[in-house]
């Protein structure tokens, strides 16, 4: 549910009061570990957390218009939302990042990069803070741009192969045999 709000303070003031008491939370533990090179800002309807085009002129692959995320933080329709980047794929921050929720006890309710939560309970925010420390705007990059190396050095796949149709085979008629008498 992305949302039209051109800054942060809008589209906090937008959010339920509950809703607004969690993203506003874990805004401020990711503010608190941020390193000081990131900017934040609204992203793709979400506040995010970026490095911006004067520190990564190229930006973000997909569209180079839009600086390269670190983090997002947004209100769903039925969650509220953690997207963590350095937490997607394998990798040793991810590995890193799952060992130390499960350690905690919390569930981690977690797709690709993104964490789903409900209520700030849901969430070890010491974890998410070290998470954030963890990764430095510079070492990000690093990740970044060999992450995109990787993908742009696999194999190929090439087409489909057809397959082949089924060739039907005709069944045998069975003949009941009558019972004699």
């Amino acid at each position: 549910m992305q949302s039209k709000a051109t800054t942060v303070e809008q589209y906090l003031k937008e959010l339920p009061a509950e809703r607004r008491g969690a993203i506003s939370a874990v805004r401020e533990v990711i503010k608190r570990n941020l390193d000081k090179a990131y900017e934040e800002g609204m992203l793709y309807g979400m506040i995010g957390f970026y490095v911006p085009h004067s520190l990564f002129p190229a930006g973000y692959h997909c569209d180079p218009t839009k600086p390269l995320g670190f983090c997002c933080l947004a209100s769903q329709k039925n969650y509220m939302s953690l997207y963590m980047m350095t937490t997607y794929g394998e990798g040793p921050e991810q590995t890193w990042f799952k060992e130390a929720w499960a350690k905690t006890g919390k569930k981690l309710d977690m797709g690709k990069s993104c964490i789903r939560f409900k209520k700030l309970d849901d969430l070890p925010l010491d974890v998410i803070g070290e998470a954030i420390r963890r990764v430095p705007a510079k070492k990000y990059i690093e990740f970044y741009e060999k992450s995109l190396e990787m993908i742009r050095n696999r194999p190929e796949k090439g087409p489909p192969k057809k397959k082949e149709p089924k060739k039907r085979v005709a069944k045998k008629k069975t003949v009941k045999k009558s019972a004699r008498k």
